[in-house]
């Protein structure tokens, strides 16, 4: 007799468990039905603000594959517009609610993707019309369509992080005038202040105004429509805003379920993504998972992971073995012409770890300085005392300085000091890099330092 495979979430992670179980077991042995509330699936969320933004043409570019592709090529059942109300662990069973009626669809193995929740800010006026969060294509699209039709000439970003940096460039590229706002003194949180100023300047040699050290207080309307944001500095005139506040683990279906949730929000897990029910799995946004360098819980919002996760839900149900070791913090955004990255441990995450740090930030080119084109850029490292273990790194600079964060995610992933690191063999030739690449530079200073200090 088959299994009854149950998927909730059609993005990411979920696509991807439901796919490689298929690639494993026909469907005579496991039938597959997949729930997913909006009206895409297997879509890049990263992508969107680069559809708003013009760079990626038609929303259609930003699916990897259309609903009959899993339904008629790999036989998975996908169901969209259906969101699953509640999941009953001892009946083992989900309620589904669609357009039409409210159902029952009974499983065996049961896959929980349901992502991220984004943060929406509980203030006055917060239901406007023109205030847009950026979660789904559905959001991407209704803001296209809301800038078509109303021709803002003024947008507020709320939250300097990854999603708000990205937003704001859309906004410029539309031409309009671009307030950034931030309860925090610097942009960019997940990066140490010295490293989140630069940032700061960045957006304001693009055209972006700061509004930093400000707490967002409300919001002000005309006609249903917002036409200011509050703060605790004042008002800002506003036509269209866009909400960059981050997002949290939507893992209310599963702790309603009695499936246990961790310290971060986030569902637990353990290395293979079974959950603390027989039989129940969960991946993507919703989950939490280990940092592989405080050893702490964390909750991390990336495609990357969530397809990672997903894959190895699927190899499993698929009567395979895989794991999904941990994340070690590594990522990357831009904004026009300037591009930030960073991973592992902050200088604050590193000591509220137990670590004793030091640091180095130092300044090089993308390439070779005669070399037309060579851009600026800043790396710092982060490492343990007494030891010279890397414990992290950031990088702000131009074109061909933020992929250089993967090596030091790659040294990091392996535990390497900075020391060790000095000795890597990067690429060399002038239009790609000085003789002493910007890793090279800055863990060579980060190692002399400490041997200054002993």
């Amino acid at each position: 007799m088959s299994e009854r495979l149950v998927v909730i979430g059609g993005d990411a992670a979920g696509m991807s468990a439901a796919s490689q179980a298929r690639r494993r077991r026909p469907a005579d042995d496991l039938r597959i039905v997949a729930f997913e509330r909006g009206q895409h699936a297997s879509y890049s969320a990263c992508g969107i603000p680069y559809l708003v933004a013009g760079d990626v043409g038609d929303v259609d570019d930003l699916i990897a594959r259309r609903p009959e592709e899993f339904r008629e090529r790999q036989q998975i059942d996908l169901r969209l517009g259906s969101e699953v109300l509640a999941i009953d662990t001892d009946r083992r069973e989900v309620v589904v609610r669609d357009a039409a009626r409210e159902y029952h669809e009974p499983f065996d193995q049961l896959v929980i993707a349901t992502g991220g929740t984004p943060a929406r800010p509980e203030v006055p006026g917060a239901v406007l019309a023109g205030i847009h969060g950026v979660q789904t294509l559905d959001d991407g699209i209704r803001i296209l369509g809301y800038l078509d039709r109303h021709a803002p000439r003024r947008a507020v970003v709320v939250g300097g992080g990854y999603i708000g940096l990205e937003m704001a460039e859309a906004m410029l590229r539309h031409g309009l005038d671009v307030t950034l706002v931030d309860a925090a003194e610097q942009p960019m949180r997940t990066l140490d202040p010295d490293m989140g100023a630069l940032v700061a300047l960045a957006l304001e040699r693009e055209g972006v105004g700061l509004r930093l050290g400000e707490r967002l207080t409300g919001f002000a309307g005309r006609a249903g429509r917002v036409t200011a944001v509050h703060t605790t500095a004042g008002e800002i005139p506003a036509d269209i805003v866009i909400l960059g506040l981050g997002t949290r683990p939507n893992s209310g279906l599963a702790a309603a379920a009695g499936i246990d949730v961790g310290p971060t929000g986030g569902i637990r897990v353990d290395r293979r993504m079974r959950t603390s029910v027989a039989g129940i799995w969960a991946a993507g946004d919703c989950v939490e998972t280990l940092h592989l360098v405080s050893q702490r819980p964390v909750a991390v919002a990336l495609g990357t992971h969530a397809n990672k996760q997903g894959r190895a839900i699927g190899i499993n149900i698929g009567r395979g073995y895989a794991t999904f070791p941990g994340v070690v913090g590594t990522a990357v955004s831009k904004v026009c012409s300037h591009e930030v990255a960073r991973t592992g441990l902050t200088t604050a995450e590193a000591e509220a770890a137990g670590f004793s740090t030091y640091s180095v930030v130092t300044e090089s080119t993308t390439r070779a300085g005669y070399f037309p084109g060579a851009r600026t850029i800043k790396t710092k490292i982060i490492a343990e005392r007494t030891t010279g273990r890397f414990l992290g790194g950031q990088i702000v600079g131009q074109e061909g300085a933020a992929k250089r964060i993967d090596a030091l995610a790659v040294a990091l992933w392996h535990g390497m000091t900075v020391e060790e690191m000095t000795a890597l063999d990067l690429s060399y030739a002038p239009p790609f890099a000085p003789v002493w690449d910007p890793i090279l530079i800055a863990a060579r200073k980060a190692a002399e330092k400490l041997t200054d200090d002993r």
